[in-house]
């Protein structure tokens, strides 16, 4: 894997920390009847392919050898782009995305990682749950099958000055990862004139003053040495970095029924322990952060609710870029009922 994959590997979370176990190799798992060849940019012996391969053994023994999953990590088969060009393609079937993979499939599905738009865990997943019919239409409509999902996590801003208010956010020189239209979108609301750079540069961006703000996850900011660069965590999520797992509709069909339910039953069971693998290790991440001498910026209610306002605009003018207003309503609108049955809240 070159430089420029391994970055991106880490900086979308997948490098996870925890301890892991050896996978079998794949060379000597029988061919199964039905081969699903799956691409990620998840690091080979990371908890996230380590469960994946356990996934993939339960599959393969749950259905007689008729399913099985090859899967190819680290990024040796390019970036996400070129990976859904190869499964359209057919040489591969599936792909370990992240929002922005997905986003190029079905644009509404962004409209998950909206800014400033949730709080915690539970109305990320009270939402999903939720929606989950609508999105997964979107992929099927596509030509896609969803396996599951398995998120990034929460993305957060990371200073060499704090960034306690959208004015501090306006006066820093904030790094723009080129491409993505959210984060591009939320800085020109603010009034920000980002630095468009490669991920590989901003090391050596922050060193030399070029910029003095980026965003990712407290995983990303560990694995790559931001940190030894920047001294303040924004203690309010940007953003919640959505991920998934998807193969073609066309590999699905040629599963038989019975091996279909044994497969989503055991999506269920081992995206759910992504899932809870990746919030501990986050968790995690930021007491590391801590513990390296980062200093956890608070922010005041009148701070974050200005922030707040800033999401709102984005997300009306992302309508009908990636969204019709009517996903956009249904989403705030089940955010703001999930909100409702725990303590009267709003939908920010």
């Amino acid at each position: 894997m070159n430089g420029s994959r391994r970055f991106l590997a880490l900086i979308l979370g997948f490098g996870l920390i925890g301890l892991v176990a050896s996978p079998l190799p794949a060379a000597v798992k029988p061919r199964a009847k039905v081969e699903i060849k799956i691409a990620t940019i998840a690091p080979d012996g990371s908890t996230w392919m380590r469960i994946m391969d356990q996934f993939d053994l339960d599959i393969r023994s749950q259905t007689g050898g008729e399913v099985g999953l090859r899967f190819y990590p680290g990024g040796i088969q390019g970036d996400e782009s070129i990976v859904l060009r190869k499964i359209r393609a057919g040489q591969l079937q599936g792909g370990g995305f992240t929002g922005t993979g997905l986003g190029e499939i079905a644009s509404g599905l962004r409209v998950m990682e909206l800014p400033f738009l949730y709080q915690n865990l539970d109305e990320v997943h009270a939402v999903r749950d939720k929606m989950a019919p609508i999105f997964e239409k979107m992929l099927n409509d596509a030509g896609f099958h969803l396996l599951g999902w398995s998120d990034v996590g929460f993305v957060y801003l990371f200073s060499k000055s704090p960034i306690g208010s959208v004015d501090d956010l306006r006066k820093s020189k904030m790094w723009l990862w080129e491409g993505d239209p959210l984060a591009q979108a939320l800085l020109q609301t603010v009034g920000v004139s980002p630095v468009p750079l490669p991920i590989t540069d901003v090391v050596t961006a922050l060193q030399t003053g070029m910029i003095d703000a980026v965003y990712t996850s407290p995983l990303g900011c560990i694995s790559l040495q931001w940190y030894t660069r920047v001294s303040n965590m924004t203690d309010l999520p940007v953003a919640h970095a959505m991920g998934a797992v998807v193969v073609s509709r066309e590999v699905w069909d040629q599963i038989t029924p019975g091996s279909q339910t044994i497969v989503r039953n055991l999506a269920d069971k081992y995206f759910t322990q992504l899932s809870e693998a990746t919030a501990h290790e986050s968790q995690l991440s930021v007491q590391v952060l801590q513990q390296k001498g980062i200093h956890l910026v608070s922010l005041n209610d009148a701070d974050k609710a200005s922030f707040q306002s800033i999401g709102r605009s984005v997300r009306e003018k992302l309508v009908g870029k990636l969204y019709t207003q009517v996903l956009l309503d249904q989403t705030l609108q089940t955010l703001a009922a999930a909100q409702g049955a725990h303590s009267g809240a709003k939908a920010p």
